[in-house]
């Protein structure tokens, strides 16, 4: 037992505070675990605890779909989803963590599972393609925090993602399913209960690779009420109930693109076709202890999707090869994660 909260130590001693949206909880692995009030640092007092290790479960159930091709010879079909469920693992760990540097190493695994209501009367490629074969994603990425003095801070993240239907590893073509993606922010640390920042990020938020903007803002208004978001991708209230239970409530928006393979004609005209998907969601989220160092976090919303479509790859800027049409759902989602031990935190 020692030993696994010195290995839970050294995973986690370098998170401090939390952000969602595209940085989501690597953001929390950046910000060590130092006094908000003696370093210029996008944390804040009274925010949700940090992560090193999560481990993510999340179902949706039945929702309809209906597709309509979009070039010549693909056609359309309607299906019902008996439900998708989703599994996600994430770990990080400290390289460098001095008093004004800090640099994080992180890995993950998602898998998306789709399970029609018929499967044996799919007549469609693409949703045979979706029932016999997940949607997985290999990441690893670096997030480097610059604390440049007592007020300002500089925080940066490089990402990059092994994202397909491929089943066995062996199989995976960097060339064809690597995915990359960055964020900078330059921020300011007004006080212990206020940061805020001005960046840019490039990833997949919307469907495809895009350049936007980015508005970090964490807030602590009393010891009751705060703020932590990352404009426009992400904006949560906070409702600390005590130290160890907090209510989350805003929404998120999340997307990818999925290199996919369809043998089928007239696919296999294409050097590789692409899934693109682009989802917003109202949240509302729960995280409580259980244990000193392991917590649990319980979210539940309503997902509405603002694009599923088939593209060809090697045209980023084409047409859709087929449109897709998802009902909107509630999801459910449930995770455990690791968080500092009470006891490391007062040293």
């Amino acid at each position: 037992m020692r030993l696994f909260l010195t290995v839970a130590s050294v995973l986690v001693c370098v998170v401090q505070g939390q952000s969602q949206g595209l940085f989501s909880d690597s953001v929390r692995a950046a910000q060590a675990a130092i006094d908000p009030q003696e370093f210029a640092n996008p944390s804040v007092l009274g925010q949700g605890k940090s992560k090193g290790v999560v481990i993510r479960y999340e179902t949706l159930p039945r929702f309809g779909m209906s597709s309509e091709g979009k070039q010549n010879g693909i056609g359309g079909a309607r299906a019902s989803v008996l439900r998708s469920n989703r599994f996600e693992f994430k770990a990080y760990a400290p390289v460098i963590n001095n008093p004004h540097f800090k640099l994080v190493m992180g890995g993950g695994y998602f898998l998306e599972e789709f399970n029609f209501k018929k499967p044996d009367n799919l007549n469609y490629p693409l949703y045979e393609n979706l029932e016999d074969k997940d949607l997985r994603s290999l990441d690893g990425q670096i997030i480097m925090l610059r604390l440049i003095n007592q007020r300002n801070w500089l925080l940066f993240r490089v990402k990059g993602e092994l994202n397909g239907d491929y089943g066995k590893y062996s199989d995976i073509s960097f060339t064809r399913y690597l995915r990359t993606s960055l964020e900078a922010i330059y921020g300011w640390k007004k006080s212990p209960y206020l940061s805020y920042g001005v960046g840019v990020q490039l990833g997949y938020a919307f469907g495809r690779q895009t350049i936007y903007p980015a508005l970090l803002y964490n807030r602590t208004f009393n010891d009751r009420w705060g703020v932590e978001a990352i404009f426009p991708a992400s904006v949560m209230f906070r409702r600390n109930i005590s130290e160890k239970s907090l209510f989350f409530m805003g929404y998120k928006v999340e997307g990818a693109t999925y290199n996919i393979n369809i043998d089928t004609p007239p696919f296999q005209n294409f050097e590789t076709v692409e899934l693109r998907k682009s989802e917003l969601r109202g949240r509302f989220r729960w995280e409580r202890e259980i244990y000193d160092f392991l917590w649990f976090g319980l979210e539940s919303g309503y997902r509405y999707t603002h694009k599923f479509d088939v593209y060809d790859g090697r045209n980023k800027t084409a047409n859709p090869l087929i449109e897709n049409n998802i009902k909107d759902a509630v999801y459910l989602n449930f995770e455990i994660f690791l968080v500092p031990p009470k006891r490391f935190l007062k040293q």
